[in-house]
């Protein structure tokens, strides 16, 4: 045997005695191996061509999704440019003045009331309550002080929110965004607004600081009920400054902001407090304040403002703007006037006026009533012009126009003194027509021969009618004007009662020329208007007021006018320790009832009535006026040292005149005084029938013209 074949049958032999793996020996047990490794060739191919489809989605979506990433890039960028070109160039950009604001101050400083487009001055970040920026950034834009004046998350989060309420129930605007949209964009809700007020909170992110920004913001944006800005919401809402601000307070007005009308709490106090636990919740969250400070916030009773500004001062604000654009112009910017409001004489005045109208209102059929005092430079310290600015913003103190009664007598006995009569002058007291015209006491009786200075102190309608006569309706008018009356009063006879109508400003301002000894005081409420910064616009200038009475008939009126208080039917209006010396007034059928009167410092008066003209019950000047005079005077002389009027009380018998002062309506010539005077000191008769006196007493004789001529 060759080597070669004793190799092969060993190979051979090799070949049917190696063992297999896991198996027998046999060539059956080979071929299940075989068919295993063929599933298993069979599963990866399978397998190859799913992972490879996944694979190929996959780019494929990161292909188109890049591609649509980059075209919807390029239409945004588009949309941006497109909208942003009908902008102006970025250089003309600017945030417009906000709308000027008068503050209206008193005597001391204090604030009577902001008038203007916003009601309220701009305050910076540093002087507002710390409350108010973290209020509204808590609730409005948390991320405000971290983002670029965008916030995609805020806006993210917005969409989300909306998708989830099927409804627009949060905006993602920022703070900036809103600025913006408020100052220099519409309303409008379109894409080209939006686009656009995006653009310019970049640019106002890139001009202002955040402080400047939110400031901007917080003194534009509109709180409710008439108020723009925080100064202006925090006195209508809290009657105090945004710089006095609490944590809740602060928390109220930031809730505002999402629905100012509807959660105003003027409407709705209990809708308004709960908004403003939301935003101190929102607060909490984010670390602004602690349990307790929280816990205090939400314990406060709901802010319950008026419907309307209420306070006897905002009639002194609507005055003041009534006057102001004459003094400096069209006011063009922020400006502060100085009044000449004394706040502690204001609160009096209308706490008098209402107090006496809340007891006796309904009982005297009553509803309204006015104030005025003046000083003597004729600077108004107190006005009232209602019984409630709230219900009634009307100024019956200075717009309305009523028949003064009575109360004008004393410039009739004033035209009477100047053409040479005297408070002893004695005229006779009985019924009386003058050109088909009869007037009346108000008793309807009548009580004969008496002198001038009692006629003025128990307001006798019959001789004050003969009084006008002799010293001419003409000169009564005159006389009148020349103390301060500037209405338009009829020249006839029964100016006597007080038939022309005047307001109660005017009439007071005239009572104090009397007061002043004879020099006129125009009223006056506007001191000083200057800037914010203190530039100086307008100054009054009320000295050297000119002399309308002479001293001698002033101290003379003074003295016949402290009889209608010590005597006659101003008794009410005494006040113990001064001289008060003033003149009552009633219309017919008690329509207007007032009283005005004096002391050596303030000049008051007073007047009740109702809107519509309808009689009051039973009311006259001595009653109800006088007791709010007295009400108020009281008050407003505590702690003064009294002081005697112009010439003391003491009543000075001149010698008769031959012309009046004025040079108009008097006798000439000795002669032609005694042929005017009668018996008893009695003019000749006006031209009508003078009736007699009721009882002419027995013992009275015609005077002699020594007795005339020596004052008998």
């Amino acid at each position: 045997m060759s080597s070669s074949t004793a190799m092969a049958g060993s190979k051979k032999k090799r070949s049917r005695t190696d063992p297999t793996l896991g198996g027998s020996s046999t060539g059956a047990g080979r071929k299940p191996a075989k068919r295993k490794t063929a599933a298993k060739g069979k599963s990866a191919r399978a397998r190859k061509p799913e992972r490879g489809l996944v694979a190929r989605m996959l780019r494929f979506i990161l292909y188109w999704g890049m591609v649509a990433a980059v075209w919807g890039g390029v239409v945004i960028l588009g949309i941006v440019i497109y909208y942003g070109a009908k902008l102006p160039p970025v250089d003309e950009w600017a945030v417009p003045n906000r709308a000027p604001n008068v503050k209206i101050v008193a005597n001391d400083g204090s604030l009577i009331a902001n008038r203007g487009a916003t009601g309220g001055e701009a305050l910076s970040i540093d002087e507002m309550s710390p409350f108010i920026p973290m209020a509204v950034v808590a609730i409005e834009d948390r991320r405000y002080y971290s983002h670029f004046g965008v916030d995609p998350i805020g806006l993210a989060r917005a969409m989300v929110t909306n998708i989830q309420h099927a409804d627009v129930v949060q905006g993602g605007s920022t703070l900036t965004q809103q600025l913006a949209k408020n100052v220099l964009l519409s309303h409008a809700q379109t894409l080209e607004r939006k686009v656009q007020e995006a653009l310019m909170a970049l640019w106002l992110e890139h001009k202002y600081s955040k402080d400047q920004i939110l400031a901007m913001y917080l003194n534009r944006v509109y709180f409710g009920s008439g108020a723009y800005g925080v100064e202006a919401a925090s006195q209508r809402y809290f009657n105090k400054s945004a710089r006095d601000v609490t944590l809740g307070e602060a928390a109220l007005l930031a809730g505002l902001l999402k629905a100012p009308s509807r959660l105003s709490p003027a409407r709705d106090p209990e809708a308004a407090e709960a908004r403003a636990q939301v935003v101190l919740a929102a607060m909490h969250d984010q670390d602004m304040i602690d349990d307790a400070d929280m816990a205090t916030a939400m314990a406060r009773e709901p802010t319950r403002a008026p419907s309307y500004w209420s306070g006897a001062e905002h009639y002194v604000a609507d005055m003041v703007m009534g006057r102001l654009e004459p003094l400096i112009g069209e006011v063009t910017a922020d400006v502060v006037v100085h009044t000449t409001i004394d706040p502690g004489l204001e609160h009096d005045a209308e706490k008098s006026l209402q107090g006496a109208l809340q007891a006796s209102g309904d009982k005297d059929r009553v509803e309204q009533g006015a104030l005025v005092a003046v000083d003597a430079t004729g600077a108004v310290r107190a006005l009232v012009g209602g019984r409630d600015y709230s219900k009634s913003q009307f100024n019956r103190a200075v717009t309305a126009k009523r028949q003064p009664g009575s109360a004008f007598k004393p410039f009739v006995y004033a035209a009477a003194l100047e053409i040479g009569d005297r408070p002893s002058s004695v005229r006779n007291d009985a019924p009386i027509t003058i050109d088909n015209w009869t007037p009346e006491n108000y008793e309807k009786t009548y009580s004969g021969p008496m002198t001038l200075t009692t006629a003025l102190a128990h307001s006798v309608n019959t001789i004050a009618a003969q009084l006008v006569m002799e010293a001419s309706p003409g000169g009564v008018v005159e006389m009148a004007q020349r103390l301060g009356i500037t209405s338009d009063i009829t020249a006839n006879a029964s100016i006597a009662l007080g038939t022309s109508e005047v307001s109660l400003i005017e009439l007071t301002g005239a009572y104090t020329a009397f007061m002043n000894g004879g020099f006129r005081a125009t009223p006056y409420v506007i001191e000083k208007v200057e800037t914010t910064g203190g530039k100086l616009l307008y100054q009054a200038d009320h000295a050297g007021q000119p002399r309308v009475l002479s001293p001698q008939i002033a101290a003379n009126m003074n003295g016949m006018l402290m009889r209608v208080v010590t005597e006659g039917t101003g008794s009410a209006a005494q006040i113990p320790g001064w001289q008060v010396a003033g003149k009552t007034g009633t219309t017919q059928s008690s329509r207007d009832a007032l009283f005005v009167g004096f002391t050596a410092n303030l000049t008051t008066g007073v007047w009740v009535g109702n809107d519509d003209n309808s009689p009051m019950r039973n009311v006259t000047g001595g009653k109800l006026p006088a007791r709010i005079w007295h009400d108020f005077m009281a008050e407003a002389h505590k702690g003064l040292t009294p002081e005697p009027l112009y010439g003391g009380g003491r009543l000075i018998e001149p010698k008769p005149k031959t012309a009046p002062a004025n040079g108009d309506g008097g006798p000439k010539t000795l002669v032609e005084l005694l042929g005017r005077l009668g018996e008893g000191g009695n003019s000749a008769a006006p031209p009508a029938d003078v009736g007699e006196a009721q009882s002419q007493p027995a013992e009275r004789k015609r005077r002699t013209i020594m007795q005339i001529l020596g004052g008998g």
